[in-house]
């Protein structure tokens, strides 16, 4: 019983920082003015994240696109994204910018 107490705490503290690595991206890419036809490599996203979070924010970015935040445009050298402008009212809500 204690180790599935243990389980449940340490998986419920990844989904915060999940969340945390979301808005961390929705953030930047908000920041920079990557809406709609202006896209960044998906890498570039992740950038200047500590390490030890880069999988997580790449897992926190292929979230963001299944809830359709961010729109994927694959291209020959690799994945494009950009936040989706059809949501960008809600984005700024969760954001803090509205």
């Amino acid at each position: 019983m204690k180790k599935y107490s243990n389980t449940v705490i340490q998986g419920f503290a990844r989904v915060i920082r999940l969340e945390e690595l979301e808005l961390t991206i929705l953030r930047r890419l908000y920041g920079h003015g990557i809406i709609g036809a202006r896209h960044a490599h998906i890498e570039s996203v992740v950038r200047g994240m500590p390490k030890h979070l880069k999988g997580e924010a790449m897992k926190a970015v292929k979230e963001l696109i299944k809830d359709g935040f961010i729109i994927p445009k694959p291209t020959g050298y690799g994945t494009q994204i950009a936040l989706n402008p059809n949501r960008i009212t809600e984005i700024r809500k969760l954001i803090g910018e509205s």
